[in-house]
């Protein structure tokens, strides 16, 4: 059966646990010897290109990269052809489209036989969350997600697709999740990627900063205008500026409490340099991690054993 990662929600336990697992245990460099990864990019990222592109090769394969300008999404050519071409090529490819529905339509294209992973979408970031849930469990859990349980963790903003699939993880894990947002900017119910059907931990949602990080263990945060807001950008800075991550904030917080962002900040937005640069910040290892994830979901879709 063809494996895909396109959201957390749709795997079981057994299959996320493989993948935190081999997303940070020995590898074998010949897992995807001679094969190649199509990395597909409607949208840019730094990161994840990156993390993609070297996971890949230290597995031994080889990553090939097309970008919205040559590929032209449902401009150029419909999602179904370009499925279908890349599936003629290649086993695995790896997507970051605006369009969450893109998955849906390539798998009924090329009839599954072409393994997706999701790299980002309009509904999930399930890659992030993965590499997200490594960070917290290095810091708190000496790397075991499992002894995460209890942990509270408040995500702070406006609540992204990132947002969706971290809580997804997280609660999964029984880690307690708080989302402080204004109307508008908060979780709502269903999607693809819907917190509120995953447990055991518990969903707390509220309109205020401060309510949500008084007793947190990690806050969280992302980018208030993110790509194709631009328009927006003033609205949001006012909509938002009571839920900025600055040094007053994490006051209220625990006294170890660590910050986390999964970045391009917008320094002195959503979070401070102050806060984003300090001894409390995990940005750094967040994004060591997003390598691992990559290699855990990669190791797993080859059905290697953890």
């Amino acid at each position: 059966m063809t494996r895909h990662f396109i959201t957390v929600a749709q795997l079981d336990d057994s299959d996320l646990d493989a993948i935190y697992e081999l997303a940070t245990s020995p590898f074998d460099d010949q897992t995807l010897k001679g094969q190649g990864v199509a990395l597909l990019f409607e949208r840019p990222s730094l990161r994840t290109r990156a993390s993609s592109s070297s996971a890949v090769h230290e597995l031994g394969g080889y990553a090939t990269f097309f970008g919205n300008d040559e590929v032209g999404l449902d401009s150029r050519e419909c999602a179904e052809d370009v499925g279908r071409t890349l599936a003629e090529m290649y086993a695995i490819a790896a997507l970051r489209v605006r369009s969450h529905a893109v998955f849906e339509r390539i798998r009924g294209a090329t009839n599954d036989r072409m393994s997706l992973i999701n790299l980002l979408s309009g509904a999930a970031h399930p890659t992030q969350a993965v590499a997200d849930v490594l960070t917290v469990a290095d810091q708190f859990a000496k790397g075991d997600v499992h002894g995460l349980a209890g942990l509270e963790v408040t995500y702070v903003g406006d609540a992204t697709n990132v947002t969706r699939s971290l809580a997804v993880a997280l609660l999964r894990l029984g880690v307690n999740v708080t989302v402080g947002a204004p109307a508008g900017y908060q979780l709502v119910k269903g999607g693809a990627e819907d917190p509120f059907r995953a447990g055991p931990g518990t969903l707390r949602l509220t309109d205020s900063a401060s309510d949500a990080v008084r007793g947190a263990d990690v806050i969280y945060t992302d980018a208030w205008v993110s790509m194709g807001m631009e328009n927006e950008t003033d609205q949001r800075r006012r909509d938002l500026s009571a839920y900025r991550v600055d040094e007053q904030l994490l006051k209220i917080a625990k006294t170890r409490t660590v910050v986390m962002h999964c970045l391009p900040a917008h320094r002195g937005d959503e979070i401070t340099n102050a806060v984003l640069d300090s001894a409390q910040s995990l940005v750094w290892r967040q994004v060591f991690h997003r390598r691992s994830a990559m290699m855990g979901v990669l190791r797993w879709i080859k059905e290697e054993k953890s």
